[in-house]
C-alpha cells in the first residue's frame, strides 16, 4: 500500500510559514518526505525550507514576482499566511483573500494534475450565508484595482468585522473555485477553518475579539486552545493523497466547538 499521506516527490509552496500554523506545517512537510519546499513570507524562516521567496501577499507586484520565481510543476500550494483586524480593512482583505486568490491563478495553469490547493480559513468565515450575494459580486471580479474598488464602496460591510468577512470570502472562494480547479486542470481545492490557535496572532485576536470571547470559545471544548501543530496536522492532510476524493470542503478544525453551536449545548454564561 502507498503511504498516502507522504510529500516525497512533491513540489510544494506555503504562504505564511515562517512563524505559527506556517511554520508547524513545514516541519511536519519535511517528516512526510517533502523535500522541495519553497515558503512566501515577508520573513524568512528558520524552519526547513528549501527555498524562500520574499512575498508581501497585499502586493500584486510581489505575488506576480513570486510566481514567475516558483515557475511550473507545483503539486500542492497552501494559501496560509494571514492578518488580523487589528490591520486597516483593505489590507486585511489584501492579504486574506485577494493576494492568495492572485497567487492561486498565478500558478494554477502549470500545477501537475493530481495536485491539491489548500486556503487556511476560519470559523469566524462561517456567516457566509448571510453575506453570499455581496461576497459573489466581489468573487466575480477578477481585477485586483476593481476589487479594491468594489471594497472601498462597501466599507460598511468589509470594515464592520474585516478579519470575518475575509474569511467568509475564503469559504465561498473555495467552495466557488474548486469545480474549475478540479475539472479544468485536476487540481482539488479545499480549505481548513480552525478554532482559537495558540499562536503569536492571538495577540491581535485578543485585541479585536477580546480575551473574554476567545476564552469563552475555547472553554465550549474543554479549555485547551488548539496549538500550531494540529493544525498544520489538518493543513497537511488536505495536501496530500489522503484526501483524493475531498474537493470544495471548508473542514472545520475548531475543537468540536461548531458541533456545540450548531446543537444548542453552547453555555453563554461565560460571556456574561
Amino acid at each position: 500500500m502507498p503511504d498516502l499521506f507522504s510529500y516525497a516527490g512533491k513540489r510544494v509552496v506555503l504562504t505564511g510559514g515562517t512563524t505559527g500554523v506556517g511554520a508547524a506545517a513545514a516541519e511536519l512537510l519535511a517528516e512526510l518526505g517533502c523535500s522541495d519546499l519553497t515558503v512566501l513570507d515577508i520573513a524568512e524562516p528558520t524552519g526547513p525550507a528549501t527555498r524562500y521567496i520574499p512575498t508581501d501577499m497585499s502586493d500584486p507586484a510581489s505575488i506576480d514576482r513570486a510566481v514567475a520565481d516558483i515557475g511550473s510543476g507545483v503539486d500542492v500550494l497552501f494559501n496560509n499566511a494571514g492578518v488580523a483586524a487589528t490591520h486597516a480593512a483593505d489590507f486585511v482583505i489584501r492579504v486574506n483573500y485577494l493576494g492568495p486568490r492572485r497567487l492561486t491563478e498565478g500558478l494554477l495553469p502549470t500545477m501537475n494534475s493530481g495536485g491539491a490547493i489548500v486556503n487556511t480559513a476560519s470559523i469566524a468565515g462561517q456567516g457566509w450565508p448571510e453575506n453570499l450575494a455581496k461576497i459573489s459580486e466581489l468573487i466575480a471580479i477578477d481585477d485586483w484595482d476593481e476589487a479594491l474598488g468594489w471594497i472601498a464602496d462597501n466599507d460598511e460591510l468589509v470594515g464592520a468585522d474585516s478579519y470575518a468577512f475575509s474569511k467568509q470570502l475564503a469559504q465561498v472562494w473555495t467552495m466557488h473555485s474548486s469545480a474549475r480547479t478540479r475539472n479544468e486542470f485536476g487540481v482539488r481545492t479545499n480549505s481548513v477553518c480552525p478554532g482559537p490557535i495558540d499562536t503569536p496572532l492571538m495577540a491581535d485576536f485578543i485585541k479585536t475579539m477580546t480575551e473574554q470571547v476567545i476564552q469563552w470559545t475555547i472553554d465550549q471544548t474543554g479549555g485547551s486552545m488548539l496549538t500550531a501543530d494540529d493544525i498544520a496536522r489538518t493543513l497537511v492532510m488536505l495536501g496530500s493523497d489522503a484526501s483524493v476524493a475531498m474537493n470544495g470542503h471548508n473542514t472545520i478544525a475548531d475543537n468540536g466547538f461548531s458541533a456545540i453551536l450548531a446543537t444548542g449545548q453552547v453555555d453563554f454564561s461565560g460571556l456574561g
